[in-house]
């Protein structure tokens, strides 16, 4: 089935895909799982009853644009004004006159729980160096579109610079390198077993990834033994650091290939439910497509046409 998909099927759904899950995770962002199971029952997640998207999403198309507006070898630079335009849309109640791009949607300017470290960092200039001990997820959730427009490898470089536009500590670069290139294998038409084998051998290579590498063996090793399901990720963490939140997509991502159940899995629990949710949302796209994606989901989810239309761009 995958091997007939065409490269725009797979960056449409990974974006699509990734909107999804940040809408059903978006939900239960903060609430505990005892919470979740009160309102929702103990299957967890099963309905988007909102289909608002969160900063995830919001910062993930702001990478998208940053890297279609880049000239060959200015990626980062380019990437950079673009979360500072996403900056201002937390910063002001709607578009400016005169605003272009991304930054003249009205609907990017909701202010949906961004990330302190993604904004203080852009508020104090956006250089490497910024927060040096942060590690939130801040970085993985937004990664995506390096591994949609790069190599496996440049699309770990290029995610693992930019991630310290906001986040300074290693950890927090290794995880959305190691996200950017596991899409990047995904939209290559590797199956995600061997997508995230070929990022994990890459991330044993130096010790300053280990972090990173040992949550994705946890992630391995749990997806090989407990089928996801609600809560279960919680041998993981929680998802609120980077590496966390990988593991937790990655390893629902290995244990099904049921696009819905896994879904459900990756936001029923007490953690960074969008962020888990989103990220496996862009893994699932990439390597299923857009029509493996729930369809009443992912044809209510807030900003549709404008992410239909950059995944045209992102993909010609």
């Amino acid at each position: 089935m995958t091997e007939a998909l065409t490269r725009h099927d797979r960056v449409l759904g990974c974006l699509v895909g990734g909107a999804v899950g940040d809408a059903l995770g978006y939900q239960v962002e903060f609430d505990a799982w005892r919470f979740i199971e009160a309102e929702f029952g103990p299957a967890g997640v099963t309905e988007m009853r909102y289909n608002r998207v969160s900063d995830d999403t919001q910062m993930t198309l702001f990478t998208v644009e940053g890297l279609l507006l880049a000239a060959p070898g200015d990626e980062v630079e380019s990437v950079r004004e673009a979360y500072l335009r996403w900056l201002e849309t937390q910063r002001e109640p709607m578009p400016p006159l005169a605003s272009e791009g991304l930054a003249a949607q009205p609907w990017l300017y909701a202010r949906r729980a961004p990330g302190n470290a993604c904004i203080s960092g852009l508020a104090h200039g956006a250089r490497p160096g910024v927060n040096p001990n942060s590690k939130g997820c801040g970085t993985v959730m937004r990664s995506a579109p390096f591994g949609l427009r790069f190599s496996p490898a440049e699309a770990y470089s290029l995610a693992e610079q930019c991630s310290a536009l906001t986040h300074g500590h290693p950890t927090a670069g290794s995880s959305a390198g190691a996200f950017a290139m596991i899409t990047a294998h995904l939209v290559d038409g590797e199956p995600p077993q061997r997508a995230v084998s070929e990022t994990m051998l890459h991330l044993r290579r130096t010790l300053d990834r280990s972090e990173t590498a040992d949550a994705l063996q946890a992630a391995y090793a749990l997806a090989g033994n407990v089928p996801p399901g609600p809560n279960t990720c919680a041998p993981l963490g929680e998802g609120w650091v980077a590496e966390e939140a990988l593991a937790i997509a990655v390893y629902c991502l290995l244990g099904t290939d049921d696009v819905r159940d896994g879904l459900v899995a990756s936001v029923s629990h007490g953690g960074d439910s969008d962020s888990t949710g989103a990220i496996l949302g862009n893994l699932y796209g990439a390597a299923y497509g857009h029509a493996a994606l729930p369809r009443e989901w992912a044809s209510q989810v807030e900003g549709r046409e404008v992410i239909t239309a950059l995944a045209e761009l992102l993909s010609a």
